[in-house]
């Protein structure tokens, strides 16, 4: 997912990605320290608007805004947790591994969900039993994640960071900011 983010921006705009991940940093390793995009959201802020040079509206779009509903990390986390479980009960003979239409379920409420865990510490373990709820998979098997959470938690809000500067990225347009007071 960082990868494409950052071939996202390079291609989308006129920001480069080392400059960005040099400019951002103090968001991504704070993104990546406290586990909250909610709590990151004003460093992330600074950082695209005074360090990597993005315009007002573009910066603050993104950042801000993002940080409360672009979640893809979590979405993505819930969406493998939810494969990972089907897939070893039918590796133990429990149940069948999830269809087109369940997979598609998955998807779907995964998103909702990563919307509602937004700035909240590790509560993509409760949002996560929607996700199961959906499928009819049992949620006992959510505790099989707990080990590794706290880990994955840091890892997929640093990934939340990075779309909320991808975006802004990508809404600041191919050009750099002039001294033209209408643009900026």
């Amino acid at each position: 997912q960082a990868s494409y983010y950052l071939l996202r921006v390079r291609f989308g705009s006129w920001v480069r990605p080392l400059p960005l991940l040099r400019g951002c940093r103090d968001a991504l390793v704070m993104a990546f320290s406290t586990a909250s995009s909610t709590v990151t959201m004003p460093v992330t802020y600074e950082a695209l608007r005074d360090r990597v040079g993005l315009r007002e509206r573009s910066a603050s779009l993104g950042a801000l805004v993002g940080s409360n509903f672009n979640n893809d990390g979590t979405a993505l986390y819930e969406a493998m947790a939810a494969l990972f479980v089907s897939q070893l009960l039918a590796a133990q003979g429990i149940g069948e591994p999830l269809g087109l239409v369940q997979q598609l379920t998955v998807v779907l409420t995964s998103v909702i969900a990563s919307v509602g865990a937004a700035g909240i510490p590790e509560a993509g373990l409760v949002t996560m039993t929607m996700v199961f709820h959906a499928v009819h998979l049992p949620t006992e098997y959510i505790a099989l994640l707990l080990p590794v959470d706290w880990f994955l938690d840091r890892c997929r809000t640093t990934i939340n960071v990075m779309g909320d500067m991808t975006i802004s990225c990508l809404i600041d347009g191919k050009s750099p900011q002039t001294s033209d007071p209408e643009r900026a």
